[in-house]
């Protein structure tokens, strides 16, 4: 079974309610005829329209909304916000989902089909807030190569492509881990890492290579078990032959199925390149570390795209977890636990 047919068989086990903030948009609201009409999600849609079995919540008109906006502004009124602020905050449909989240009227908030990156992950940042166990929030990208002209095939997560533009060594650490995590509960696989820079095991000497060196070495003490190497070229990385070359002594049992880059300028360019000439199918940018799911939508998706990151968001938020074992036998069983 292909990945993401996985996640969508995991998410339809156990429903999760998810909020669509952008119901006014078309794409958003097929998505959410598809994924009610297909029991991927509990669904409710904001300023959309009615759709069997969807719940409609109109945010400046919602019955509780003071109740919500109580909240808002006691979280922000060291800040300096006022009630009549935190009202008028509040009937915003992005921030809204967000705080019904935190506040676990639904399990997770897929948004930025028309808002933009910053406004969707600002609402989730300062709502629904940090993990207790995540220093930083990042995000990645599963890239699912499953086409049959694939030359390699399954999933991947490429980090951070969206959101840390530079991360120091412990911000790198901590993204390694957070997807090392995302890699377990979303492809069921044993994480496999590679810290990607433009040098292999020391063929290069640069003061930018300390801080992949550095986050290796964190990674390795928090996570001793986790199988990680860097800093690696993705050529060496991804080619077993060439990897035995390049990089004789390297811990990595066979390809990564994560590739953490540097910064965010080589994480953007890489999986945009993989996308648009490599033909794999990206989807995200997926943000870890929050207290709960919140996600981000291109405003070019399409309702696929919408779709597919509601099911991942019903996973962050639950749904199962996905385990890949092998019978022993050379073959590969997959089950869907709730």
């Amino acid at each position: 079974m292909k990945p993401l047919d996985r996640i969508l068989a995991a998410a339809r086990a156990n429903p999760r309610h998810i909020i669509l903030p952008e119901g006014r948009d078309p794409r958003v609201a097929e998505a959410a005829k598809r994924l009610t009409g297909e029991g991927l999600a509990r669904v409710s849609l904001m300023n959309g329209p009615q759709i069997d079995g969807v719940a409609m919540i109109i945010p400046s008109e919602a019955p509780d909304l003071d109740h919500l906006a109580g909240h808002w502004h006691r979280m922000r009124m060291a800040k300096g916000m006022t009630a009549e602020q935190a009202v008028i905050e509040m009937r915003d449909p992005i921030r809204q989902a967000a705080m019904r989240v935190r506040l676990g009227q639904a399990d997770g908030t897929v948004a930025g089909a028309v808002a933009t990156t910053a406004d969707t992950v600002r609402a989730a940042l300062q709502i629904i807030g940090r993990a207790p166990e995540a220093s930083i929030v990042s995000s990645f990208f599963l890239m699912l190569a499953c086409d049959g002209g694939a030359p390699i095939k399954g999933g991947m997560i490429f980090a951070d492509c969206g959101l840390v533009v530079d991360p120091d060594a412990e911000g790198l650490a901590a993204i390694a881990r957070a997807s090392a995590d995302s890699c377990r509960k979303l492809l069921g696989e044993t994480p496999r890492v590679a810290m990607l820079s433009f040098s292999t095991a020391g063929s290069a000497d640069h003061p930018s290579l300390m801080k992949i060196r550095e986050a290796l070495s964190l990674v390795r003490a928090a996570k001793p078990d986790l199988e990680i190497d860097g800093e690696i070229q993705f050529d060496a990385a991804l080619d077993d032959a060439i990897r035995a070359r390049k990089a004789p002594n390297s811990s990595l049992t066979a390809r990564p199925n994560i590739f953490v880059f540097p910064d965010l300028a080589s994480g953007n360019i890489g999986y945009k390149i993989a996308q648009r000439l490599g033909g794999l199918t990206a989807i995200g940018p997926i943000l870890q570390g929050l207290a709960k799911p919140a996600n981000d939508l291109s405003r070019g998706c399409t309702t696929d795209d919408i779709v597919n990151a509601v099911a991942i968001t019903a996973m962050q938020a639950g749904s199962g977890n996905i385990e890949h074992t092998s019978d022993g036998q050379g073959k590969d069983r997959e089950l869907v636990q709730r």
